[in-house]
């Protein structure tokens, strides 16, 4: 199924999860926060949440840095 990442189009494949997205991009979960169709999805939620066609998906990357 076709979904928007930041922007761009992905397939993934039908019954996927957060949390299983996250697996398959090879993306640390303790470095991203998601938001799905303009909501912030809690960390609890990101297993029983599964992604449906045409969903748009933003992750958002914790920086490190600074002095």
């Amino acid at each position: 199924m076709k979904i928007m990442v930041n922007g761009k189009r992905k397939d993934v494949p039908d019954g996927t999860s957060l949390s299983s997205y996250l697996e398959l991009e090879g993306m640390d979960p303790q470095l991203v926060s998601m938001e799905l169709n303009g909501r912030i999805v809690d960390r609890e939620e990101w297993i029983s949440t599964v992604l449906r066609e045409e969903d748009e998906l933003e992750l958002l990357f914790f920086m490190g840095g600074g002095q």
